[in-house]
């Protein structure tokens, strides 16, 4: 009857626990930013970043298996998903703090008596058996702190989770950046080496209407400069092509085969789908990032629930249920059951100020935390306006740049043919040979700053994250 009155005690103990928590309510606080984006960011038949998986929005097939890669072996994106299970398993400690911890024991024990120190004045050998269930120190959580320390650690694994989501959307928009460079650079030498042969082929038909006395010697040095020129940029462009590869490793985790460092830079520039941007209290509460900060908040909104609950008594059970004997077969016979049970109280008198002190540190950090948070929107809808600002920007750019790009190449074959002609010195020819390879190089710089704008706007947007692979 005994046992059944202890278990009972016990049960409704249990049940009083964790009933109350000193958390302050958590509020989400409001976004300190406009309602809408400083520019007009309205696009026909564009979809929203968040709703578009990284697979639809980069279409090309190279550059998907890139991405894939740079998933499967980044040691940053590894390190994160690591980090949400050191917290998962936080969590799950904690957790476990709001039952009871029930352990099994068994015992044995041997003792001899000596004569002179026995009543008998003979020696004695003395065996002790037990076996049975235990709680130890198991808190009650009538004032929340325990549940107030879980919920803390709900938040911090929660935020790990949102953490590893935005490492993969940096590490998508990263990946993908590295490629396009990659593909700007190589359309770069292309340029240059194309260049080079034209003006191979000029000053090899100078050299001969020099031998002829038909063209002067400052013509000769003149159409050699261009070749040297050209010659010049497309060893800064191959040592740039080399690190582009070579940072594209890094960011991937691995060594790419050589059929996926080849980018068809006509092909990838086309390859990009077009974007929305959406309301920004659609777009920045729902970032991976800003989530992460909410999260953060939480957890140090509860931590104060629990500085708060250590003002208040601490009650800790101790409790143990079994048998015991001095035969090892009497164990389980009648009358051989045993019971204990210690509760402890434990009440703060006088700490020198520590719990005070620690409630404070609690309340300020949930305002550091506050802080981060409204930071991370600010900076969010910075980052955004920024993006859409240089969209529309890059966009005149872009324009302006193939106008002009046409027009030089109209002006340089017609220097071409005046020279052919013998109109004009072969100097006209070299400058609008120059005009013409700055226009296409700075063509292909604007173009790469658009498609380099849409994948940065994408990212910003909280768009890149899949967690279906394919």
């Amino acid at each position: 009857m005994k046992k059944f009155l202890m278990a009972g005690l016990l049960m409704a103990l249990l049940a009083l626990s964790g009933c109350a928590s000193m958390a302050p309510d958590y509020q989400r606080p409001a976004a300190p930013v406009p309602g809408t984006w400083p520019t007009a960011a309205a696009t026909d038949n564009a979809t929203s970043a968040a709703e578009l998986p990284w697979r639809e929005f980069f279409t090309d097939a190279q550059l998907r298996q890139v991405i894939e890669l740079a998933l499967e072996n980044n040691r940053d994106l590894r390190v994160a998903a690591l980090n949400i299970e050191r917290a998962q398993a936080q969590y799950q400690i904690r957790e476990a703090t709001l039952v009871p911890q029930v352990s099994a024991t068994g015992a044995g024990s041997g003792q001899r008596t000596p004569a002179d120190l026995s009543s008998s004045g003979s020696a004695i050998v003395s065996h002790r058996y037990s076996v049975g269930l235990g709680v130890s120190s198991y808190e009650l959580d009538l004032f929340g702190r325990v549940r107030s320390l879980k919920d803390q650690a709900l938040a911090q694994y929660l935020a790990t989770e949102e953490a590893r989501r935005s490492v993969q959307i940096g590490l998508v928009a990263e990946t993908a950046l590295g490629y396009l460079t990659l593909a700007a650079d190589r359309e770069h030498l292309a340029i240059a080496r194309a260049t080079l042969a034209s003006r191979q082929s000029s000053f090899d038909l100078s050299e001969r209407r020099y031998a002829a006395g038909a063209a002067s010697a400052l013509d000769l040095n003149q159409a050699r400069s261009g070749v040297e020129a050209a010659q010049v940029e497309i060893a800064r462009y191959e040592g740039q092509v080399a690190q582009d590869i070579n940072a594209l490793n890094l960011v991937v985790g691995s060594t790419l085969p050589d059929d996926l460092l080849a980018p068809d830079w006509a092909t990838l520039r086309q390859s990009l789908h077009n974007l929305s941007p959406g309301l920004p209290s659609d777009v920045l509460l729902n970032r991976p990032d800003i989530l992460q900060a909410e999260q953060l908040l939480q957890a140090a909104n509860a931590n104060i629930g629990a500085a708060r609950a250590a003002f208040f008594p601490r009650i800790t059970l101790t409790g143990s249920l079994g048998t015991a004997s001095a035969e090892l077969s009497g164990l389980f016979k009648g009358g051989s059951g045993t019971w204990s049970f210690a509760p402890q109280v434990s009440v703060p008198i006088f700490d020198a100020g520590t719990n005070k002190a620690n409630l404070k540190v609690a309340e300020t950090d949930r305002e550091i935390a506050l802080a981060q948070y409204e930071k991370a929107i600010q900076s969010a809808f910075s980052n955004v306006a920024n993006a859409l600002v240089n969209r529309d920007t890059i966009r005149r750019q872009l324009d302006a740049q193939m106008a002009l790009t046409s027009t030089t190449a109209e002006s340089y074959q017609l220097a071409q043919v005046r020279f052919d002609k013998g109109i004009d010195s072969y100097l006209v020819v070299l400058d609008s040979q120059r005009a013409l390879y700055s226009a296409r190089q700075n063509l292909v710089t604007t173009d790469y700053a658009r498609v380099s704008n849409l994948t940065t706007l994408y990212r910003v947007l909280g768009g890149g994250w899949d967690e279906t692979p394919e």
